[in-house]
């Protein structure tokens, strides 16, 4: 080791320094980097475009051709890049299928696979954003969602006699409510209009501010300001705060939306309202799951809907909001020769309740009209009774549920009906209910997987930090007895049988990795303190020229960690173990001093 130390030291001292010039200096740059993560000058220093590229990837306008069929006509700003598969996968989800019988204007979304192999390109400062995040609203690299509004209407001039168009938003970004609201604005316009108005209103959205998290933003789109706030991870969930609606002295009409990502969640839910505690169930165990409707816009719903009602819980499989049968994972996702993915499908095409009949859940809607009546109870239905689209609504599968059922919440979102309570305030109901069903559920998680961080004690600063220790299904279930979900909910059943089930899970799986990687991060934090309260000059002073290198190197490499990984650090801390590594440097040779503070490391 000590030889070693040794190479490591002269091949130090024979390296020219203009070879090494070229890398950064990692601990001043750390610093920097971290100083000020939502500094207005990094706003400024934004290109054009940029700040269109925070929020949208493109704007597409998809027509029928009578020759090519549905073709993307228009892409903006022109320079955006979609590949030919992406491309393909825009027009056939763009547009209804023909039984949808959409006549007039209709909003849905859908979800799509990114290709392989392209860049992702992110600046620091937008991933800066996407970690204040709460982690249902993270960005997922691999997948876009497409905002549409779809317009058809009779127009003899036209050879098939009817005008058929959609204006598209190409977004990483799941904010339904903010998306929707927009096409809600100007697609109308744009139908009317056309190309320039487009141009317009790209030019509009490029002067946005960059999409952080817990601001009000103004978001001005064609003589309308909108304005709104995207939650953060620090907000108690279940709390929306609340945006004031004013009208400004000028011109521009400023609109308050109250949620950039919720659906209403009681519309949705009401063709299956009984069955909302078994079908929480099904999306926590990431089972799979088909919606079938007779819109995309009530299976695009429908499905954001099932999605988040896990929340604050991640959903970590694949959901589509509208799935149709020229999806480029169409056949991935109907074979046979295995069992069906855990994925949440929303189709509309007949077609599929035949393809799909192997599948173990599936939910049937009918039309999705204001709840003005108490729904009838509907019995879940053995899945050989679903022959075609046509079959009643209900649920259809063979799924036992763990819990017992809470008559409660079917009492109280029926009684809101009969007082004709608004359906806004029927959702904020429900979704207590979920937040509160999936807190009792992941609480007894939370606190054991934090009981498997070692000791602060445990962390000596001239020691790699310590492991986390493993997670053991047997010990986490022992704790259940004294300190389960009983402590925050009334809810009776086999909840033993639900986390054995959980446990095997996507879901369960995508929380632990995200729960694993906070806690290392914090144990590398809190590591770095620990080294920041050491004399290290002193420690050095004591210590071979050689060892002294080798402390330099690794202490420069921690502030590259920092900056790399995000860590929870304080600036203080950082600045403060810079300034140890410029004394240590001083206070070494001439030769070595040159080449060390030229020196970053990997």
């Amino acid at each position: 080791a000590g030889r070693h130390r040794a190479d490591s030291a002269m091949s130090l001292r024979e390296r020219s320094s203009s070879g090494v010039s070229a890398v950064v200096e990692a601990g001043e740059d750390a610093v920097a980097t971290l100083a000020e993560p939502d500094s207005p000058d990094q706003c400024l220093s934004l290109l054009p475009w940029d700040r269109f590229s925070a929020w949208l990837h493109c704007v597409c306008v998809v027509g029928f051709d009578l020759e090519l069929g549905q073709a993307v006509e228009v892409i903006y700003p022109p320079h955006s890049k979609l590949t030919d598969k992406e491309k393909t996968n825009i027009c056939y989800l763009s547009f209804p299928d023909s039984n949808s019988g959409c006549l007039g204007d209709t909003q849905f979304c859908f979800r799509f696979r990114r290709s392989s192999g392209r860049k992702v390109s992110l600046c620091c400062f937008l991933d800066q954003l996407d970690r204040d995040l709460p982690v249902y609203l993270k960005k997922d690299p691999a997948y876009y969602y497409g905002y549409v509004y779809f317009r058809q209407v009779r127009d003899k001039s036209l050879k098939r006699g009817y005008f058929q168009k959609s204006l598209v938003l190409i977004s990483k970004l799941p904010y339904v409510h903010l998306f929707r609201t927009m096409l809600k604005q100007i697609a109308p316009e744009y139908f009317e209009k056309s190309e320039a108005f487009l141009e317009a209103v790209c030019s509009d959205v490029d002067r946005w501010p960059p999409p952080a998290p817990g601001k009000i933003l103004h978001l001005p789109i064609m003589g309308i300001i909108m304005k709104l706030r995207i939650p953060t991870y620090r907000d108690k969930p279940g709390t929306t705060p609340i945006v004031q609606n004013t009208h400004q002295a000028d011109v521009q009409i400023s609109m308050a939306l109250p949620t950039v990502h919720e659906v209403d969640l009681f519309r949705c839910f009401c063709p299956v309202f009984f069955h909302i505690q078994m079908l929480w169930e099904l999306v926590l165990l990431g089972e799979p799951l088909v919606v079938m409707a007779p819109s995309p816009s009530e299976s695009s719903e429908t499905v954001l809907a099932l999605v988040s009602c896990i929340s604050p819980l991640k959903y970590c499989s694949d959901f589509r909001p509208y799935f149709t049968i020229h999806d480029s994972e169409f056949k991935e996702y109907t074979t046979r020769t295995q069992a069906p993915p855990s994925v949440i499908l929303g189709v509309t095409n007949p077609f599929f309740a035949k393809t799909l009949q192997h599948w173990p859940h599936i939910i049937r809607i009918g039309d999705m009209k204001l709840p003005g009546e108490v729904p009838k109870q509907v019995k879940v239905k053995k899945l050989k009774n679903l022959k075609t689209l046509d079959s009643k609504p209900g649920v259809y599968t063979s799924y036992k549920p763990y819990l017992n059922k809470d008559e409660e919440i079917v009492k109280q979102l029926q009684k809101g009906v009969q007082q004709k309570r608004p359906t806004e305030a029927q959702s904020v109901i429900l979704r207590r209910y979920f937040l509160e069903l999936t807190e009792s559920f992941i609480i007894p998680l939370e606190r054991y997987v934090a009981s498997l961080m070692p000791l602060q004690k445990c962390i000596s600063p001239w020691k790699s930090p310590p492991q986390l220790r493993q997670f053991s299904q047997d010990d986490f279930m022992k704790t259940l007895e004294k300190a389960g979900p009983q402590l925050t909910s009334g809810l009776k059943g086999d909840w033993i049988g639900l986390y054995r089930h959980f446990l095997k899970s996507p879901n369960f799986d995508g929380w632990f990795r995200s729960r694993q990687k906070e806690m290392t991060q914090k144990l590398e934090a809190l590591h770095l303190e620990a080294l920041c309260n050491e004399n290290l000059v002193f420690w050095s002073q004591k210590h071979t020229e050689v060892e002294t290198v080798d402390l330099v190197l690794k202490l420069k490499n921690k502030l590259l960690q920092a900056d790399r990984e995000h860590l929870p650090v304080k600036r203080e801390t950082l600045k403060k173990l810079q300034t140890h590594i410029n004394d240590i440097i001083l206070a070494l040779p001439d030769d070595l001093q040159g080449i060390l503070l030229k020196t970053g490391t990997t």
